[in-house]
């Protein structure tokens, strides 16, 4: 287990650091766009379409080691107000748990999606007319590392509360 924890920490941590590499790469891409409409006045609809895609992958890419890194935001107006057993049981087990039920259908719904279009051999809708396959099936694939992370913090969580019998131990 600690070997695919091992694992799956690698993997979470190359696709954030390529999630900011596309970010900067985004920026460039649009100060490339605004640059060639107001200065030569010739407008490159390819920006557009770039940084739509590339804020996609962004988002998808980064999610799982967010999660890993317990940086996402946190509502914690309600947790903080609960004995610290319940946080655990709420926090480390039942949201990790739910949230991976979420996210097994994301990935399984996304897949099927990403299995038409390479079927259909979708492409983009402008003068490019860039396959969409590879796009779609980066969801599911960072999404299933994603699932992954929630079965490691479920499992720690139940391990916390299993390594904590009573309640002097947790508290």
């Amino acid at each position: 287990m600690q070997k695919l924890d091992h694992w799956v920490g690698r993997a979470s941590y190359l696709l954030m650091l390529m999630s900011g590499i596309l970010i900067l790469l985004m920026a460039w891409i649009e100060t490339y766009g605004v640059v060639k409409r107001y200065v030569f006045h010739a407008p490159d609809p390819a920006t557009y379409e770039l940084s739509t895609m590339f804020l996609l992958l962004c988002g998808v890419l980064a999610v799982a080691g967010v999660e890993r890194l317990d940086r996402h935001v946190r509502n914690d107006m309600v947790a903080s107000r609960f004995p610290q057993r319940i946080k655990i049981i709420l926090l480390e087990t039942i949201f990790p748990f739910m949230a991976l039920i979420f996210c097994a259908v994301l990935t399984w719904k996304s897949l099927g999606n990403a299995l038409y279009a390479l079927e259909i051999g979708q492409v983009s809708k402008t003068s490019w007319a860039l396959p969409l396959a590879p796009i779609k099936f980066a969801i599911p694939v960072c999404y299933t590392l994603l699932c992954l992370v929630l079965i490691g913090r479920f499992c720690r969580g139940i391990a916390l509360l299993k390594g904590a019998k009573d309640q002097s131990q947790i508290e």
